[in-house]
């Protein structure tokens, strides 16, 4: 797999995570606040060396970054904690630590669907009154990724969304509904070759997936309480829309193996008229030298029910440890990750998608970046994954039940009850 690829992985909910999380769970108050304590008024004006905490830098952005920071700040300067490129590993790392009230982790950088676990145990210090940061110009969507019971606990950093791969030689205009985009699978039969596939393996990719089909019949998965609303017709007509795809083998047999890269190497492979990947693919399948599409693929927003779908949102955001003793700095230093110098850093080297809302227009990026008009289509209709402290073991209920309803071993309609009853038996421990 190339290096870059490593930043795209999704996290996988782990036996391990799952059991850390109901660990840490059971001694917060799950309220925002309860793990921390008084440590959210402390160290507020607090200045000097700091550390940055996150995955492994495969793309080289962060280490120039910090030499730029430290070169102007000689008295307060950053040290990069390098996690692996394993988003379970990272998570666990961080609650280890978070557990440990260690005074080391300054600032860490927060996979959008931790931040609700870690803001409800205490461990991330409240983005509010003296500690505020600027959000403007921001896309709604993302700065929505960083804010847990009205209260903004992580600022972001970088994006993502899911976009629809097409093969322009064979349907020249992309379809923009998915009742449209099955219409056109007689033209891949025809060709001998696959009509769609996305992430449809057990693994968080598939919550991805279905979240994206259910959200974009206007469903959802969970409300503002936490608790399943995932039993309703909106519902059913997006996982429904999966599985009589899969069915009628619009979906080939095979996409239930498929993570990212399969789908990406089968699309590349010209064995594939339309895939739902992330923004990485675009380089790969323009540069790599196997890839057969290079001059025959366009992008586009995903299809929904009357226009664009609702993607879901990726991305990471920075997160400021309530343990930290020089608080001020680590303010200081969100703004400066996220300016918009710094912003285009991230999109240029390390093509990550940015989330100032200018830059997707800004014309020496979309020379660069062309996928970044149809990206930003995608964010402005994104819907976060479900925003709950209990996260992982709703991503297992999600990806239990839709996937038993992919292979036919469960109905729509008993899929959808068991994984609300799945989600709900959870938020109520």
């Amino acid at each position: 797999m190339p290096k870059k690829i490593s930043r795209m992985l999704l996290p996988v909910a782990t036996a391990a995570t799952f059991a850390l999380l109901l660990s840490a769970c059971s001694g917060g108050s799950g309220g925002g606040g309860g793990g921390g304590g008084g440590a959210a008024t402390e160290n507020l004006d607090g200045r000097g060396p700091i550390t940055y905490v996150q995955g492994k830098d495969n793309s080289d952005v962060v280490r120039p970054l910090i030499e730029k920071w430290n070169a102007a700040h000689p008295d307060e300067k950053v040290t990069f904690k390098e996690q692996s490129d394993n988003a379970d590993q990272q998570h666990d790392d961080l609650v280890k630590n978070f557990q440990a009230k260690n005074v080391d982790y300054d600032v860490a950088s927060v996979d959008v669907i931790w931040t609700a676990e870690f803001a409800a145990q205490g461990w991330l210090q409240p983005l509010k009154d003296t500690m505020a940061v600027s959000t403007e110009g921001m896309l709604p969507a993302t700065v929505k990724t960083g804010t847990y019971r009205d209260v903004l606990y992580t600022l972001p950093q970088t994006s993502d969304g899911g976009m629809l791969y097409y093969r322009k030689d064979l349907v020249p205009t992309p379809p923009k509904t998915w009742d449209e985009m099955m219409s056109m699978c007689p033209i891949a039969k025809e060709k001998g070759i696959d009509c769609y596939a996305g992430q449809f393996a057990q693994y968080e990719g598939l919550t991805v997936n279905v979240a994206e089909a259910i959200n974009s019949q206007g469903g959802t998965i969970v409300g503002s309480d936490g608790k399943a609303t995932v039993n309703s017709a909106e519902a059913k007509a997006g996982l429904g829309n999966l599985v009589e795809a899969y069915k009628s083998g619009n979906i080939p047999k095979q996409a239930l193996t498929y993570q990212e890269e399969q789908g990406r190497q089968s699309f590349e492979d010209g064995k594939l008229m339309f895939l739902r990947n992330w923004p990485y693919v675009y380089n790969l399948a323009k540069t790599d030298g196997s890839s057969t599409v290079k001059d025959t693929f366009g992008i586009a927003p995903l299809p929904g029910k009357d226009g664009p779908g609702a993607s879901t949102l990726g991305g990471h955001n920075l997160g400021v440890s309530v343990y930290s003793k020089n608080k001020a700095t680590a303010k200081d230093f969100l703004a400066f990750m996220t300016s918009e110098e710094t912003q285009k850093f991230y999109s240029t080297q390390g093509t990550l998608a940015p989330v100032l809302e200018s830059l997707y227009t800004d014309p020496t990026l979309v020379e660069k970046l062309p996928y970044l008009p149809v990206l930003l289509t995608s964010i402005q209709n994104a819907v976060p994954r479900p925003v709950t402290p209990f996260y992982p073991a709703v991503t297992q209920a999600i990806q239990q039940n839709s996937f038993a309803a992919l292979q036919g071993t469960k109905t729509v309609d008993q899929a959808l009850t068991d994984m609300e009853a799945a989600i709900n038996t959870t938020v109520s421990k």
